[in-house]
């Protein structure tokens, strides 16, 4: 806990990841095709993209009430 946020932050992803197993050789090749299917999709709608902070209030409402 004297660590500073970011540093146990990037501590915990560093444990997760060393029991979490190789990672997937195709994972960043098969992650950018479905942001980019995601952002045809919403084109396609002629969506606009939602401000981040709401989005950040959404998400930290939803796991306030989990």
């Amino acid at each position: 806990m004297a660590l500073a946020e970011n540093e146990r932050l990037d501590l915990a992803a560093e444990l997760i990841a060393s029991v979490d197993g190789p990672p997937d050789s195709d994972w960043d090749e098969t992650w950018q095709a479905e942001l980019e299917r995601r952002e045809q999709a919403a084109a396609a709608r002629s969506e606009s993209a939602p401000e981040w902070s709401l989005v950040r209030a959404r998400i930290l409402a939803k796991l306030a009430v989990g």
